[in-house]
């Protein structure tokens, strides 16, 4: 196993047999560790190939090889769940208690087809796209261009020449009420 102290790290052509080691001294703890987030062991498999491609792409001094890989992995678990996921919830429970979070989290990433589970998620995406039909048209344009489409501020003030500000004003807005509305569902579900 590799030593946990810190360990300066950069990619070049004549380290390639630091890499082979490094591969060889993580690769079934971080395999583990995906594994234990991903539903598939296809979708781990990819997740640690790719972890491995950032690292042989990396350029830049790596001061803790341990803690950069998992949270490499972590990332890439988070970006491979986004993109299976019909609509983004993060924004949704970053103030909400952990509790109701993982309640919520582990409906809408539960690949089952559990007819209850498939229920819950339907209900939840109804409720948030009526939520957010029931948005002033400037918040849901903010909130769809930036959340859902992953268009960054900058450029969407560059294409309508609305400053930044007045954007992320109106995407928190939208972010607000929308947290409402979802309380009031997980809240009748609490109480069914």
């Amino acid at each position: 196993m590799a030593q946990a102290e810190t360990i300066q790290f950069q990619m070049t052509d004549s380290n390639a047999n630091s890499v082979t080691a490094l591969v060889k001294d993580y690769r079934r703890r971080l395999l583990g560790f995906i594994r234990k987030r991903v539903t598939n062991e296809a979708d781990a498999e990819d997740i640690l190939q790719d972890v491995f491609y950032q690292l042989l792409g990396n350029k830049e001094p790596i001061d803790q090889v341990a803690s950069w890989l998992f949270t490499v992995a972590r990332n890439k678990i988070i970006d491979s769940k986004r993109r299976k996921q019909p609509l983004a919830t993060d924004f949704l429970f970053s103030n909400a208690e952990d509790a109701e979070m993982g309640d919520w989290m582990g409906i809408l990433m539960d690949d089952s087809l559990n007819p209850e589970t498939v229920y819950l998620r339907n209900l939840f995406q109804e409720t948030l796209k009526e939520a957010l039909n029931e948005l002033p048209e400037e918040q849901k344009q903010a909130f769809v261009l930036n959340e859902l489409d992953g268009i960054p501020f900058k450029q969407i003030s560059d294409e309508t020449r609305i400053p930044i500000n007045t954007l992320i004003s109106r995407k928190r807005y939208a972010v607000l009420y929308l947290r409402e509305k979802l309380a009031v569902l997980h809240d009748a579900l609490n109480n069914y």
